[in-house]
């Protein structure tokens, strides 16, 4: 890496069986996010960058779920295999892993409850790239939380799927991340 080039870390978000095809929370098309993240894992491991892998990390009962008061189906509860990363996603040591949601609050950014931008600055991270589930929510906010932090942000079409419970909220929200300052790629 030059002197001059910005240190980057990755950012994988959410890539859980539960937002896969099958899950309780299915992301039509999710899975397809894996073979360019793995690309993007091993690249950046390579070159010893740092890789996060958020994860929703539910307690079985939060208001989070409709069944106690909130929007979403009972989804990514701890120690389920709902809650694992996919089994196709690269798994490596040096991948640090970032849980959130681990109590009663709506944490959908991965920098939400966690001490992720705090890691990132120890590290030296002047820009992150962002990619996985679900382009409307989780990886919009952990983009324009990256952004509100500081860091320079890519974010990665190539490697992201919506919900769409409204048509067309992939192309808002990738909007809402171009118009806060990410670059879209």
């Amino acid at each position: 890496m030059d002197s001059h080039e910005e240190k980057r870390a990755l950012i994988v978000v959410d890539v859980q069986n539960d937002f896969c095809p099958g899950g309780s929370l299915a992301v039509e098309r999710g899975d397809e996010v894996i073979a360019p993240l793995n690309r993007l894992i091993e690249d950046f491991l390579a070159r010893d960058l740092p890789v996060f892998k958020s994860r929703d990390w539910h307690p079985p009962q939060t208001k989070h779920f409709a069944d106690y008061g909130g929007t979403w189906p009972v989804h990514c509860v701890q120690n389920t295999r709902g809650a694992e990363f996919h089994p196709d996603l690269v798994e490596d040591s040096r991948i640090h892993v970032v849980s959130k949601g681990t109590g009663d609050e709506n944490n959908y950014s991965a920098f939400d409850g966690t001490p992720l931008a705090e890691t990132l600055r120890k590290l030296g991270v002047t820009q992150v790239w962002v990619g996985g589930l679900a382009t409307d929510y989780c990886v919009k906010q952990t983009v324009l939380d990256a952004l509100r932090e500081g860091f320079r942000v890519r974010a990665l079409t190539e490697a992201m799927r919506a919900v769409n419970i409204q048509p067309g909220d992939d192309a808002r929200a990738i909007e809402e991340m171009r118009s806060a300052g990410a670059e879209i790629v």
